[in-house]
């Protein structure tokens, strides 16, 4: 009954912006932590930023100063705004949520993950 759909993917050349989005629908009672993930080929998947549901944020170290994780409450919306790309940055990105989900009187949390969208970068 949830969903995370992921938008903003693409192809840039090295040194250029993105901004991917994340929408969560269904039955939200509150979302507390988002975040986005990456993997590329052959490679192990990897926290990239988080951000609390007051606006703390936590970056990988090799996207700090670089990249900024930005949520809309209102909307249950988590951007990733990506400058300076480069081509290591390339990989599939995930976004991810942890959800309380209510359906009548029953609330449960869970660890939700979107499809994923791909971010070429090229040299």
């Amino acid at each position: 009954q949830v969903q995370l759909v992921e938008s903003g993917g693409g192809l840039v050349q090295a040194g250029g912006s993105l901004r991917v989005s994340c929408a969560a629908s269904g039955s939200i009672f509150s979302i507390d932590a988002m975040g986005w993930y990456r993997q590329a080929p052959g490679k192990q998947r990897e926290l990239v930023a988080t951000i609390t549901n007051s606006g703390y944020t936590n970056y990988a170290d090799s996207v700090k100063g670089r990249f900024t994780i930005s949520r809309d409450n209102a909307k249950n919306t988590v951007y990733l705004e990506m400058n300076s790309l480069k081509p290591e940055d390339t990989a599939v990105y995930y976004c991810n949520a942890d959800i309380v989900t209510r359906r009548f009187l029953t609330f449960n949390r869970g660890d939700y993950w979107g499809q994923g969208t791909q971010v070429t970068v090229s040299s």
